[in-house]
C-alpha cells in the first residue's frame, strides 16, 4: 500500500476502488487508467463478441476506456458495496450504474462485480463481471471499441 505524500495515511484498496468509481463517473478515462500499475492485468470474462475479455498495461486499458464516455453516458453510480477478502490487498465490489447510449439512446442500467487489487496505491489485477446479453441489448446497432 502506499502512503500519501507529507502524511501517515495509507490508501486502502478500498478507497482505490472507490478513486476508480469518481474518475469513471465524472468520465475521467485518464484519471482512471492512471490509478493502474503499468502492468496491470485486466480481465472482463463475460465480455461479448468482438470485444476484449483481457488487457495487460496502462495505456492498453486507457486506449480501450478512452472513448467510453462519447458513447455510454453514466448519469449515476448506485449503491456501491465493498468487501474485504482475506487477501488484504483485494477487495471485492458489487456497484451498479444508471445512464443511456449516447448514439441509440437506449438505457444504460447495469450492475458489476469487480475484483480489485492494489499494490503500493495502484490496481494490478481489476477483473469484472456484468451481463452481457443487458450489455448488447443496450449497445443495440452501436460499436464499442
Amino acid at each position: 500500500m502506499n502512503a500519501v505524500a507529507g502524511t501517515s495515511a495509507v490508501i486502502t484498496p478500498a478507497e482505490v476502488f472507490r478513486r476508480s468509481l469518481d474518475a469513471f463517473l465524472a468520465k475521467d478515462m485518464r484519471a482512471w487508467a492512471d490509478l493502474c500499475a503499468e502492468d496491470v492485468l485486466v480481465e472482463f470474462p463475460f465480455s461479448p463478441a468482438g470485444l476484449p475479455s483481457r488487457l495487460e498495461g496502462r495505456e492498453a486499458i486507457f486506449e480501450y476506456l478512452r472513448y467510453y464516455p462519447d458513447i455510454i453516458d453514466i448519469h449515476e453510480i448506485g449503491a456501491v458495496t465493498v468487501y474485504a477478502t482475506d487477501k488484504p490487498d483485494t477487495v471485492v465490489a458489487e456497484w451498479s450504474v444508471k445512464g443511456h447510449v449516447i448514439p441509440n439512446d437506449n438505457a444504460y442500467d447495469m450492475a458489476y462485480a469487480t475484483f480489485v487489487t492494489v499494490r503500493d496505491g495502484q490496481i494490478v489485477n481489476y477483473r469484472e463481471y456484468w451481463n452481457p446479453l443487458a450489455f448488447g441489448q443496450a449497445l443495440e446497432g452501436v460499436s464499442f471499441g
